[in-house]
């Protein structure tokens, strides 16, 4: 609910499909910006669709969205843990 509050609009920046007898699957990277902040955001996501069966529909099976990891730790933090690491 709170990520909806800020209305996001979403782009798709890469994407990959795959698809077999039934199913299909498209993951990649995607970017939101939040029209209430300008905020921008980016995410990867997958989705796996199958068909029913019975009616011959697409539903979706599953979907996983994540927020980049360089978008939630800094990218000097990550070079100074690496640093620290040598």
């Amino acid at each position: 609910v709170g990520f909806l509050k800020k209305e996001p609009q979403g782009t798709i920046l890469e994407s990959y499909t795959s698809a077999g007898p039934n199913w299909c699957m498209d993951d990649g990277i995607y970017s939101f910006t939040m029209g209430a902040t300008g905020d921008v955001v980016k995410a990867r996501y997958s989705f796996v669709y199958t068909k029913d069966e019975t009616d011959g529909t697409w539903k979706i099976a599953h979907h996983h969205s994540s927020q980049m990891p360089e978008e939630i730790v800094p990218k000097a933090a990550l070079e100074a843990a690496t640093a620290a690491k040598a």
